[in-house]
């Protein structure tokens, strides 16, 4: 890449470009933790947006690749990433490689013939399949990050008796089990080589493999991957909770603390806030495009989960009104007063504040509550209207493998292999055994698998 081979190397420009966002003319207003200027300082650096006063004609005029106002920040190469993180997250390269894997799923899906067409009657009432596509109506989707920090399992005193590495867990506190759906999007699988449709692409080496793989006796004939939809916001404690209510993270559901975008997301970002900005009627603004929606691959969660090192967020109540769960906050009152009623938890307020002011969310938890929300949005749909019964929760027809065991039937050793595997983030890298060879064996844990196991 480099016009001179002798150049020194020490002279050469970085690939990397760190950028610190406040200095010292900033400091006050960087250090006052709930106004938000941390946050905007650096969306505005990322997105790069032209000068405010700057009007276009229509959308064609505006070229969201000439980067205006960040002289030092001018590259916008296919391949640029960026990444906004504050200093107190961990960045590893594993969260990097799992961002672009995702990121190239998600075109994969836009760019599938099948899904530039209205989902075919049957499906579009399942109310868990959404297709992605190049319009402009489409869901316009992010891969986004959560936080976690370690939380012990034991109290103070037993954990000084026992300081077992694997008594600690990374669990989140900004999000819970009622943040987020589950959806499953065909055709979201790219395969080696930059954007390729391994689902749909004849040409791809892989195509034979992964059709064989989807046929069979238990074949359930579709290839894509479950994805997990951030519906709420992601409620942080104070004071970056009001940072966040003055600076809205870009990506709705996603946090402001570690998010990235690549090139081509910072583009199509940029297109929808110009024109937005310059909309001067309600119909002008139906035109812009979705806002950004965050999402996260099931089947690869942990490499979306980022440690927030200070491990000081933990065991901290929320601001009251906002928690994660807001948008189920009614109904976790009424569970409250019930267990009131019944005097469940007679003289243990501890314990009852534990289950209901607290936020610590495993993310172990976590995997199993977006597993098992897939499972039973699919085993509704399948599940015959005579068979459905009221009373009875669990599944009736299909099943997560891994989960739904009784005490009586152990599960078999390969189970918690391909969960070992699916945790460790081997599905997205090693994805070229795991999505595209023929083997099914961790199909599930991988999210690969639409109809789970048939009872």
């Amino acid at each position: 890449p480099y016009e001179n081979e002798n150049e020194n190397v020490e002279e050469r420009p970085s690939p990397v470009q760190v950028v610190v966002v406040a200095g010292s003319s900033t400091a006050d207003t960087c250090h006052d933790l709930k106004s938000g200027f941390m946050e905007k300082r650096v969306q505005d650096l990322i997105l790069a947006p032209p000068y405010l006063d700057t009007k276009f004609d229509s959308r064609s005029k505006f070229d969201p690749a000439v980067k205006v106002t960040h002289p030092d920040l001018v590259s916008s190469d296919d391949y640029d990433l960026y990444i906004g993180l504050k200093w107190s997250s961990l960045l590893t390269i594993r969260s990097i490689s799992s961002f672009l894997q995702a990121s190239a799923d998600i075109s994969a899906a836009a760019a599938s013939p099948r899904n530039q067409e209205p989902l075919a009657s049957g499906e579009d009432g399942d109310g868990t399949t959404v297709t992605v596509n190049n319009q402009p109506s489409s869901p316009f989707l992010i891969p986004s990050f959560v936080r976690v920090s370690y939380v012990s399992e034991e109290n103070n005193k037993v954990a000084k008796w026992r300081m077992h590495g694997d008594f600690f867990h990374p669990a989140a506190w900004e999000v819970c089990k009622d943040s987020f759906d589950v959806t499953w999007i065909p055709d979201s699988l790219s395969g080696n080589g930059g954007v390729s449709g391994i689902c749909y692409d004849q040409s791809h080496a892989s195509y034979e493999s992964v059709q064989r793989r989807l046929g069979g006796e238990d074949g359930d004939n579709d290839c894509g991957q479950w994805w997990i939809y951030m519906a709420e916001e992601q409620m942080s404690l104070n004071p970056e909770v009001y940072a966040n209510e003055v600076s809205a993270p870009i990506v709705q559901g996603g946090g402001n603390q570690f998010w990235m975008l690549t090139e081509k997301h910072r583009q199509e970002v940029l297109k929808v806030k110009v024109c937005e900005h310059n909309a001067e009627s309600d119909k002008a603004l139906d035109k812009c495009g979705q806002n950004p929606q965050a999402v996260i691959p099931l089947g690869d969660m942990e490499s979306f989960l980022v440690n927030f090192t200070p491990n000081t967020a933990l065991g901290k109540k929320h601001t009251l009104g906002r928690r994660p769960g807001y948008s189920k906050e009614d109904e976790r009152e009424r569970d409250r007063d019930l267990v009131r009623e019944r005097k469940q938890l007679k003289g243990q307020e501890d314990i009852e504040k534990a289950l209901f002011d607290y936020t610590v969310y495993p993310a172990a938890l976590f995997r199993k509550d977006a597993t098992l929300k897939a499972a039973r949005a699919r085993d509704a749909i399948l599940t015959k209207p005579e068979n459905k019964d009221e009373e009875n929760l669990g599944p009736k027809t299909v099943k997560s493998s891994y989960y739904d065991v009784t005490i009586k039937k152990p599960r078999e050793a390969t189970l918690g292999w391909c969960q070992s595997i699916a945790r460790k983030g081997l599905c997205s890298l090693y994805g070229q055994y795991f999505r595209e060879s023929a083997d099914k064996r961790c199909m599930e844990a991988c999210g690969l698998k639409k109809n789970w196991t048939a009872i």
